[in-house]
């Protein structure tokens, strides 16, 4: 008797873009770009990467860390990561950097860290050339976001470090659908079904 063999169909998107459709229902997500961090059959963690904060700073952040800033550091503006965890700092960064901690890396020519030590490197004008620095995280549970996709929350697309590091803020959506033909002005909030 021959055996079959299982064929594995779930989706792994780390390292890919979500880009939030018109109409998302999470008003939290709305005009977002995160990039997916990790992705497996237990759910999902993104940092998203277009939310600047407007009421917290790189220095408030340093300072409630106890940690002095050099005339060195790069002012870094800090981001809302996602809903979860708001007060847990991540840095998503180019992988010229690996905390001697810890460093995830990310698909697609990303690293994150979490760990205090790359704070101190920023804070002294060290650390990795680009960088982001975000406040919590974007997280969904097992089958969540795959559902999300499916009923036209998000489009996925790959990440490239330009995209990620280099486009301004708030043009970083639009620039993300461009990136793959793409005219915002044409888009739906609706799911067409034939």
């Amino acid at each position: 008797m021959a055996r079959t063999k299982k064929i594995n169909l779930s989706l792994d998107l780390t390292g890919k873009l979500l880009v939030a459709m018109p109409g998302m229902s999470d008003s939290r997500f709305d005009h977002s770009v995160v990039l997916v961090c990790v992705h497996s059959d237990q759910g999902a963690m993104g940092l998203v990467l277009n939310k600047p904060s407007s009421d917290v700073r790189m220095s408030d952040v340093l300072d409630q860390l106890d940690i002095d800033p050099s005339t060195h550091a790069r002012p870094l503006t800090v981001h809302f990561g996602g809903p979860v965890e708001t007060g847990r700092g991540f840095v998503l960064h180019s992988l010229d950097y690996t905390s001697s901690l810890h460093t995830l890396n990310v698909q697609g020519g990303f690293g994150m860290t979490a760990t205090l030590d790359i704070l101190e490197e920023l804070a002294q004008g060290g650390g990795p050339n680009r960088a982001l620095m975000m406040l919590g995280y974007a997280g969904w549970g097992p089958g969540q976001l795959e559902n999300e996709i499916a009923h036209n929350g998000w489009l996925t697309i790959d990440a490239s470090p330009a995209l990620v590091f280099d486009e301004p803020p708030l043009t970083k959506w639009q620039a993300a659908l461009q990136s793959i033909g793409v005219d915002p002005l044409g888009l739906s909030a609706h799911a067409g079904h034939a």
